[in-house]
């Protein structure tokens, strides 16, 4: 009779525990990390996003885990910088190795696909990196959240930077600035390209001319004969790797000369590519991006966020030990920060507040987060745009920075309020680009 009865009662537990939600059961949390292990994008900054995820993953899991207790089981994906591979590892990472959330995507053109197909699923999305408006922008996406700022940000943001220093620098009002944009034809480059002709208008430059390639080009002579014609004296570019470098040798072949150059983001923020293929001749250049975490003073920050940084450095160094701290790309921080948020923030409210760690409760999460201004690595605060807004799930206190060239090193200089050196404007004398 005894045996029955502890039988009855195995078989009770047994029931009771299959009735249990799954995370209940389970004392690990699995992330789909999706990024670009091969292929251009790789070493366009893809790469040292993924880097930057891994090592705070990694970092929680020493400090025990989301709260202590719950270990986060890494699952890497390889979108081979293509969409339709970067579509097909997402299902796998979903629908075969069933992640509890999906995170990454650094490129917009697999980004916009990609939330959709997640989002139909009810599955969570938290992008890290893909900034074009297009990922968000009138898609009411209920999971899918991205604590990056957006490619419009990026667009008005060099822009504003070369029209405040227009008159004092290049000696000419922004109304007579004769300005160029050239841009990958994805949703990446044209997003910001038109955010940059938006603002250029706005600011009353001359847009001498605007024009988009194919990121796969294998020749860009044509256009740097247009610009040739055109005489911009600002140069705005937004392209991802090769298609960079294969237009800064044809545009020194030919002699293309301008006052300055500012690129956006991807392959024009990885200083130490750019360096391999063009040494000190990069000095000048602009890149946009999210700001480097390395080069924010942490006395702006919150209390023990700026500690997270010099654990970030440390960590980069077993990657790249030679690297000067200040030309870390600004990639490993999107990587290594906006993973913190998910793992510090959302996480642990999901866990504590709604129960877990479904996309429901995800999502609920994310729409609470409200972190301010100085309580993140990058600077910014974080809090998403919800139901009515036309970039639901977008971080509206994100902001994008302009970098510079000088001296060899990366150095913020815009807004001037994160700013860390003073701009190089025009281009050097020394600078095949300046012109004469």
């Amino acid at each position: 009779m005894m045996a029955t009865a502890l039988a009855v009662l195995a078989l009770l537990g047994l029931a009771a525990a299959s009735a249990a939600p799954a995370w209940a059961q389970a004392q690990t949390i699995k992330i789909g990390t999706l990024y670009d292990h091969s292929g251009p994008f790789s070493a366009a900054g893809s790469l040292n996003c993924w880097r930057g995820a891994k090592m705070m993953i990694d970092y929680v899991n020493e400090k025990g885990g989301v709260l202590g207790k719950y270990k986060i089981v890494q699952v890497d994906g390889d979108s081979q910088s293509k969409a339709d591979v970067a579509i097909n590892e997402a299902e796998r990472l979903l629908n075969v190795e069933k992640v509890d959330i999906l995170a990454g995507v650094y490129s917009s053109a697999h980004a916009v696909p990609i939330a959709e197909r997640v989002d139909k699923q009810k599955k969570f999305l938290w992008i890290t990196t893909a900034i074009a408006d297009a990922v968000l922008k009138d898609r009411n996406l209920q999971y899918t959240f991205r604590p990056q700022p957006n490619g419009s940000l990026f667009g008005v943001g060099s822009v504003q930077y070369i029209a405040s220093y227009s008159s004092d620098r290049l000696k000419k009002a922004p109304k007579d600035l004769r300005v160029a944009i050239i841009y990958e034809d994805g949703p990446y480059g044209a997003g910001v390209a038109a955010s940059n002709e938006s603002e250029a208008k706005k600011q009353g430059m001359q847009i001498v001319l605007k024009e988009g390639y194919s990121a796969q080009a294998a020749d860009l002579s044509s256009l740097v004969t247009k610009l040739r014609a055109a005489r911009p004296d600002v140069l705005f570019h937004t392209g991802y790797n090769p298609d960079i470098n294969l237009f800064l040798r044809q545009a020194k072949e030919q002699g293309l000369r301008v006052r300055a150059y500012v690129g956006h983001g991807a392959g024009h923020s990885q200083l130490d590519k750019l360096k391999e293929a063009f040494g000190t001749e990069v000095e000048g250049f602009h890149t946009v991006d999210p700001p480097a975490s390395q080069l924010i003073d942490a006395k702006q920050l919150k209390p023990g966020v700026g500690e997270l940084t010099q654990e970030m450095v440390r960590r980069y160094k077993s990657f790249e030990p030679n690297i000067p701290v200040n030309n870390i790309a600004p990639h490993v921080s999107m990587g290594f920060n906006n993973m913190w948020v998910l793992l510090n923030d959302v996480l642990p409210r999901a866990i504590q507040k709604h129960g877990g760690w479904s996309p429901e409760a995800l999502a609920k999460a994310a729409r609470e987060t409200d972190i301010p201004e100085g309580g993140t690595m990058q600077g910014y605060g974080v809090k998403f745009l919800g139901e009515g807004q036309p970039l639901r799930g977008q971080n509206e206190r994100a902001i994008a920075a302009v970098y510079q060239v000088i001296e060899g090193q990366f150095r913020h200089v815009w807004p001037k309020v994160i700013a860390s050196g003073n701009p190089i404007l025009p281009l050097p004398a020394s600078s095949p680009f300046a012109a004469r």
